[in-house]
């Protein structure tokens, strides 16, 4: 066995509910599943034909190159792979949609020169995607989010808690889990997901500034801008577009 250690990041990917779907079934999400996997490592700028991939079943493990910028396996990987889970759910029949979990770690291993890979880094990388809050969080989540992503501590202490470009903390919950005996604290994620939209405000009602008032410049009130015009008028407006304008008339 080689005894030297190589620092690699790895990514493991699981299909949500994958049993029951028939072989036939299977075998196409995980084919299709493969493809667009490869697809988001090079459009990642990561070399897929260097990683080293391990069929997990219903998903896949790959281990990154040796010195492959552990960022862009967040960004922009992830995005580019719920892109395209998307795009492809927006066609595929029940038995064939592909949603699926994603958890990234990072740390010491062997790697064999036949590219088997061992180490405890695999361990807590089979617990993250595992992990019942990544689980419940894609559950939950509707049925046009693709994913559920989970990075140990390790991994986002190092990637996204420095807002690094396309890396926002703000997006990411710290959650803690145990399975089996690997008990730990996560970050998770559901890439895709859409913020609810903002309710617009209400335009707040124009009050008119007093006939002897000296105030030039503007003045805000809420959502209101006051302007003093020429030929002696008052111009209102909101921050919705509507003017008000009053003329003031003298006797």
């Amino acid at each position: 066995m080689n005894d030297e250690l190589e620092y690699r990041a790895v990514l493991a990917v699981d299909i949500e509910r994958s049993a029951g779907r028939g072989d036939r079934a299977l075998l196409e999400i995980r084919a299709r599943l493969t493809e667009m996997l490869k697809e988001a490592f090079e459009a990642s700028g990561v070399d897929w034909s260097a990683c080293l991939r391990h069929d997990l079943g219903d998903g896949l493990r790959v281990t990154a190159p040796a010195g492959t910028r552990k960022a862009a396996l967040v960004h922009p990987l992830v995005p580019e792979l719920a892109l395209r889970l998307r795009t492809y759910n927006r066609g595929a029949g029940p038995l064939t949609r592909i949603r699926v979990r994603i958890a990234l770690h990072a740390g010491d291993v062997h790697v064999s020169p036949d590219g088997t890979v061992a180490g405890s880094p695999l361990e807590v990388l089979a617990r993250l995607l595992d992990a019942p809050p990544a689980r419940a969080a894609l559950a939950g989540a509707p049925k046009t989010v693709p994913a559920s992503l989970l990075l140990s501590g390790h991994f986002y202490d190092e990637t996204v808690r420095h807002g690094h470009l396309g890396l926002f903390p703000e997006d990411f919950r710290k959650v803690g889990f145990t399975v089996k005996e690997h008990t730990a604290d996560a970050w998770l994620q559901l890439p895709g997901r859409q913020p609810p939209a903002e309710a617009a405000p209400e335009p707040a009602d124009a009050q008119e500034e007093p006939a002897g008032s000296e105030t030039a410049g503007s003045k805000t009130a809420g959502s209101k801008m006051v302007n003093k015009a020429s030929g002696h008028g008052v111009v209102y407006a909101t921050q919705h577009g509507t003017q008000h304008i009053r003329i003031e008339r003298k006797h």
